[in-house]
């Protein structure tokens, strides 16, 4: 192959080269990471304020992406301030020796759709693994993650002494989060 044949197969593959996208900033303030739980039979909503992290995620390549997650849970909105100071306190997230949460993926999967994360989740020093269905929307030089998993809170120790048991408070928090990332 000559220069010139070489120099126009290269400019015309340019324009594929330069869709292919890696996603790999956060972008927090239009992100949510919400859950869901139940407390004497009633559905309550929180939020975590805050987070952060590392992302690499080329939609192309999703196989190779790698994410971390790291969420400070003093900066958790249960509904109430009075809720607030509750799960801080030790017998839930113990703030004051377990700051924040986190979770690192250890692979993803294209399924159907959407994609498969596996990763671990650490809360108040204790790693579990976990797994869920996520999706990922590109619009532009953004794109929005979305899905949701069940946490059981007791796996966690998140409820110790009189709050262990799931009478007052359920087991089971359901997480969902819509988390947009930039090029």
């Amino acid at each position: 192959m000559n220069k010139k044949m070489l120099g126009a197969c290269l400019l015309a593959l340019t324009p594929l080269w330069a869709h292919a996208a890696t996603f790999d900033k956060f972008v927090p303030a239009d992100s949510k990471i919400g859950f869901t739980y139940e407390q004497m039979g009633v559905s309550l909503d929180g939020e975590f304020k805050k987070f952060d992290g590392t992302l690499s995620f080329d939609p192309a390549n999703a196989e190779a992406a790698k994410v971390t997650l790291s969420v400070p849970l003093a900066d958790i909105d249960t509904g109430s301030a009075e809720g607030n100071d509750e799960v801080a306190n030790a017998e839930w997230f113990n703030t004051g020796a377990h700051p924040t949460a986190s979770f690192e993926s250890t692979a993803i999967r294209v399924e159907g759709d959407g994609y498969q994360v596996d990763g671990l989740l650490t809360i108040k020093g204790i790693s579990k693994p976990i797994s869920f269905p996520a999706t990922f929307v590109e619009k532009g030089a953004t794109g929005t993650f979305e899905g949701s998993f069940v946490v059981q809170r007791g796996d966690f120790n998140v409820g110790e002494g009189a709050w262990s048991t799931f009478d007052i408070v359920a087991n089971d928090v359901n997480v969902n989060f819509s988390i947009v990332a930039a090029q």
